[in-house]
């Protein structure tokens, strides 16, 4: 069964950082391609960064851009979300998220493409 499971989440002061890694389990990940979203109350669940199994591909909401980078070790299965110059804005509930195995560029922001969710962690930015 597959299980994801994201942790790092937490308070933090605006222009602060925090690193989000999403452990998974229940099959090897390397081929798959791998995103982070996020939901804020009242809004729509939207694409924060993904990546594809070639460490050469990833794909970053204009919202993140110089801000936020996505990485990923397959030997541990394991997915980074690196957020750096955090705003009051970037509050939400970040999941992260495995699709398939074909990278899509831009187009794999789309959250139909993905078929297994963690449960979130929250992220809280006081300015």
């Amino acid at each position: 069964q597959v299980q994801l499971v994201e942790s790092g989440g937490g308070l933090v002061q605006a222009g602060g950082s925090l690193r989000l890694p999403c452990a998974a389990s229940g099959r090897t990940f390397s081929s798959y391609v791998m995103g982070w979203f996020r939901q804020a109350p009242g809004k729509e669940r939207e694409v924060v960064a993904a990546i594809s199994w070639s460490i050469g591909n990833t794909y970053i909401a204009d919202s993140a851009k110089g801000r936020f980078t996505i990485s990923r070790d397959n030997a541990k299965n394991t997915v980074y979300l690196q957020m750096n110059s955090l705003k009051p804005e970037d509050t939400a509930v970040y999941y992260c998220a495995v699709g398939g195995r074909t990278w899509y560029g831009s187009r794999s922001s789309r959250t139909d493409l993905y078929d297994y969710w963690g449960q979130g962690t929250q992220v809280t930015v006081s300015s």
